[in-house]
């Protein structure tokens, strides 16, 4: 059964909406674009454009994977939905992937999005 966190940012990943979290104590705010699961844990790859990391403010948004069990106030947010300029490398934050933003996702995720309306 889905966690909660789960379930909002399936809904964050479908509507292509950023979000506000706190991950280990820091805010953060993502795009959410993979979701899914690695060794039995629900993960999430997002696009984190603003808040903070381990290091202290973020200075340049970036990839970053999460486990959804370490997430905290979750929360769909007003703005621009973002994603990073290419990949270089094939992901490896989700191994079996149930959501992914790209309409042409390479991961073949259960659920298909396709373009945005």
């Amino acid at each position: 059964m889905p966690s909660s966190a789960y379930k909002r940012l399936a809904s964050a990943v479908v509507a292509r909406t950023p979000v506000f979290c706190r991950y280990e104590g820091r805010g953060r705010e993502i795009c959410p674009i993979i979701l899914g699961h690695s060794d039995g844990q629900e993960k999430l790859l997002a696009w984190q454009f603003g808040g903070e990391t381990s290091k202290g403010r973020l200075r340049t948004a970036t990839w970053r994977c999460f486990e959804l069990a370490k997430l905290r106030d979750i929360k769909i947010i007003e703005g621009e939905w973002q994603v990073g300029v290419s990949h270089q490398q094939s992901q490896s934050c989700v191994k079996e992937v149930d959501y992914d933003a790209n309409p042409a996702s390479p991961y073949g995720p259960r659920h298909s999005l396709g373009p945005k309306p």
